[in-house]
């Protein structure tokens, strides 16, 4: 019997009845831990303007806090298979809201990146509270809570750049991680309170579990059907609203930061199907809500190549069309992750945080290949260049999906 043999068997949880997920609070906590890994990217120039950084070092102000998320999705999410999970995300959660109140403080640039690069990491305990309302809830309502707690994740991502970008407008970018400090202290406490135990059979070394991994990934299908189908409409995700940015700020739109800030808004609508998703996954839609949101996804991108395209049309109509692409695009992405998540919290129940650890680093692997190609193509080939690779992208994942689906 093989290491992983065994350890899969002595994690299997014992039985339990099932209690209601607070899905609020579990929604809320993801939404607000999840803004720390992206509000950095509307800051950067005012934490390099405040330590005296060139503009290449102000860049790793806005990626440190996701490489180590990225870190912690690998090397600490996968602890939930092995120690007690209301522990561990209490510890996890303390060491966030620690770090936040240091990067508020700090005085020198190598103390702001370590700390940036801890709060990112322990801000991964959001991968231990999903699968966690997931293990809560029935198997026939849990697709329902999947996703309304992707609801909030969303809506913590799409909010946390004008948020922090309306923070740091009246009291510095500072003040940003000292309300965040506060918030996830708070959550800390409200989540010791609600949240159950979760306590692995048996334990086995670090190294063991580690290696596991590529295990899963190799062995279960769905895990990687759904996580390379995330990675692509996250790559779209990243392309679009990095690129935006750029042309909300040329003619004939000429938005300043706060007006940016607001459009960021729209695009927050989008989380607002992810309910309807989770419902539909229940009932056993989820294939054909993930072509849906493929072809969204191309919609969107079309829509909002038109409405880039400064055709004559009136500056409102022209950022009302943009604004539409916009939320089609997210009503894409969030359906095929919400339908995602739903799968793969179906797998086995005791590699469960391993299992979403693979998902979502793959899928965050997506998203930097997305930001990546957002500066190639705009400067290759402008908003209109940039539009037709976040369709292909969106192309690449319907395609994937139907191959692979038949396969």
């Amino acid at each position: 019997m093989t290491i992983l043999q065994e350890e899969l068997e002595g994690l299997v949880e014992p039985p339990r009845e099932k209690t209601a997920p607070p899905v609020v609070l579990f929604a809320t906590a993801v939404g607000v831990i999840i803004t720390n890994l992206f509000a950095p990217q509307t800051m950067a120039g005012a934490i390099g303007g405040d330590f005296g950084l060139t503009a290449s070092s102000s860049g790793l102000a806005a990626t440190i806090t996701l490489v180590g998320y990225s870190s912690g999705l690998f090397l600490l999410v996968p602890l939930a298979d092995i120690f007690e999970n209301r522990k561990l995300v209490m510890r996890m959660l303390a060491c966030a809201a620690t770090a936040a109140t240091g990067i508020g403080l700090a005085p020198s640039t190598w103390l702001l990146f370590v700390l940036m690069f801890v709060l990112g990491a322990a801000c991964s305990a959001i991968q231990i509270l999903v699968p966690i309302a997931a293990s809560m809830a029935s198997p026939e309502s849990r697709g329902r809570v999947i996703g309304d707690v992707m609801g909030g994740l969303m809506v913590g991502i799409l909010l946390a750049r004008p948020a922090a970008s309306f923070l740091a407008d009246l009291w510095g970018w500072r003040a940003f991680y000292f309300f965040s400090a506060g918030a996830i202290a708070l959550l800390a406490v409200l989540l010791a309170v609600r949240l159950p135990e979760r306590r692995p059979d048996r334990l086995h070394g670090y190294g063991a579990l580690i290696a596991s991994l590529w295990h899963l990934l190799a062995t279960e299908r769905v895990l990687r059907r759904r996580a390379l189908s995330a990675a692509l409409v996250m790559a779209a995700f990243n392309l679009f609203w990095t690129s935006v940015a750029f042309l909300l700020q040329r003619s004939p739109f000429a938005l300043d930061q706060t007006g940016i800030a607001v459009f960021a808004l729209v695009g927050a609508g989008g989380a607002a199907v992810t309910p309807v998703v989770g419902r539909l996954s229940d009932r056993g839609l989820g294939g054909r809500v993930t072509i849906f949101s493929h072809v969204l996804m191309v919609l969107g991108f079309a829509v909002a190549a038109w409405a880039g395209s400064s055709n004559g049309a009136p500056t409102a109509v022209l950022l009302a069309f943009l604004g539409a692409g916009a939320v089609l695009l997210d009503v894409g992405v969030t359906g095929d992750q919400t339908v995602g998540r739903h799968a793969i919290n179906h797998l086995r129940p005791e590699a469960r945080g391993r299992i979403n650890g693979l998902f979502v680093g793959i899928f965050f692997i997506g998203g930097a290949v997305g930001s990546a190609a957002s500066g190639f193509l705009w400067t290759a080939g402008g908003w209109p260049l940039t539009c037709l690779g976040g369709a292909l992208f969106g192309l690449a994942a319907f395609l994937f999906h139907v191959v692979t689906r038949r396969a």
